[in-house]
């Protein structure tokens, strides 16, 4: 039974947020109103091990959020393998790229990001990839099978990991980082440090201020990057991993306000109040630091299909979640709460040890006497604890939190 126009929500997109959202409105009671619409052919499923397990084992294959029978049992009705081209706010329409067309009383635009290019690097080339979707981390892990010499641009996260994973399979993995530190948008210099001297304490050849100044390509595929210092690196495979470009484009083309993201209001509206948006596309005020920011993380996309779904039951809550990361790189299990104070920043730091432990370790970072990040290594309990400081708005003096024979947990107030 189709659902009516007066009341459908289309969720276009198939990340984290397009799934925590159906979860979130198949609980409340709004499943049979609910249409998903997938431009892969996959139903949504977790993205992280992509770079991960899923690269070491053939057999891995991507886990779904739920199963095809949950959204049958829920009533909602998935479109995968196929995408929205175009919207129609006046008619309140989407138009399909198999030619489709949809009536939708409330959209949700959950589109996430694309990956950062290489003038350079688009035409097609059988050896250079990037990692955004399941198919991406198919085509890498056939590729590592039969290399031995990997070259990634780019040390964020995913090229991090991706290096972690290459080198664990006893793969040569040199690592260029155009930045003067590694993961500068998401972790302090002091992080950054550690994980650089860690990763080439194990054997990786990570560059710093590092950039391709040239590639030398031979039938099809990229043989060697030339970099800036005139270094000639030879190579079976390419992993361009230089950051991620929101979604914008259907977005703006419907007339909404854009800017490195889809810009919304606490409640995930866009400037359209019947279109919202969430998850890695989405551009807004962040509660705690007060700045706007776009995050890209599976804890916001979650987060904010939580604040969506409220919006669309009409029980609307703004939005306060304080954002965490992690990311697992071989031996390093990197978990954030908060975020780093802002260059320049006049912040007192702390670190907390694991006892005899050098590898296991927090840094606590103060401005102005308030604690506003806590970034754990290889430290899970302290990171589950000082979510909750954070969230709770505490700030425990900073000589009690470098004792570690203190609990941090006996710092969270009786009453919550």
């Amino acid at each position: 039974m189709s659902t009516p126009a007066t009341e459908s929500i289309i969720i276009v997109g198939g990340g984290h947020a397009a799934a925590q959202l159906c979860a979130g409105l198949s609980q409340a009671g709004l499943g049979a109103r609910t249409i998903l619409i997938c431009e892969e052919p996959l139903l949504p499923y977790h993205r992280p091990p992509l770079s991960k397990a899923f690269l070491k084992a053939a057999e891995e294959q991507p886990m779904p959020h739920r199963p095809s029978d949950w959204y049958e049992q829920a009533g909602i009705q998935v479109i995968a393998g196929d995408s929205v081209v175009a919207i129609d706010r006046n008619a309140r329409r989407v138009r399909l790229k198999s030619g489709s067309e949809l009536a939708w009383h409330r959209l949700v635009l959950a589109t996430g990001t694309r990956a950062r290019t290489l003038p350079a690097l688009e035409a097609p080339l059988s050896n250079v990839t990037s990692l955004r979707h399941a198919a991406d981390a198919e085509r890498l892990r056939a590729l590592l099978a039969g290399a031995q010499r990997v070259v990634i641009l780019g040390g964020g996260f995913i090229g991090l990991e991706i290096a972690a994973t290459a080198h664990a399979q006893g793969k040569q993995v040199t690592v260029l980082e155009a930045a003067p530190r590694l993961m500068g948008r998401a972790a302090s210099a002091e992080l950054s440090e550690h994980v650089l001297n860690s990763h080439r304490t194990n054997g990786m050849d990570i560059r710093t201020d590092a950039t391709a100044d040239a590639f030398e390509i031979q039938d099809g595929k990229v043989t060697a990057v030339v970099t800036a210092g005139g270094e000639r690196l030879p190579l079976d495979v390419l992993v361009v991993g230089i950051g991620a470009v929101p979604e914008t484009a259907l977005a703006e083309a419907a007339g909404l306000t854009c800017s490195d993201g889809i810009i919304v209001d606490a409640h995930m509206r866009s400037s359209d109040a019947d279109i919202l948006a969430i998850g890695d596309c989405t551009r807004f005020d962040e509660a705690y630091t007060g700045r706007q920011l776009r995050l890209e993380s599976v804890q916001n996309a979650n987060d904010q299909a939580k604040t969506a779904c409220a919006t669309l039951t009409g029980t609307p809550a703004a939005h306060k979640a304080l954002p965490w990361f992690w990311s697992e790189q071989g031996g390093l299990r990197l978990q954030m709460a908060g975020l780093p104070p802002a260059p320049g920043t006049d912040d007192q730091l702390i670190v907390r040890r694991q006892g005899a432990k050098p590898e296991s370790f927090s840094l606590f970072h103060y401005v102005n006497g308030v604690l506003v990040c806590v970034e754990s290594v290889n430290a899970p309990l302290d990171h589950v604890t000082s979510r909750k400081l954070l969230e709770l708005g505490v700030s425990p003096a900073p000589e009690t939190v470098v004792d570690a024979s203190v609990a941090l947990k006996s710092l969270i107030p009786v009453a919550a």
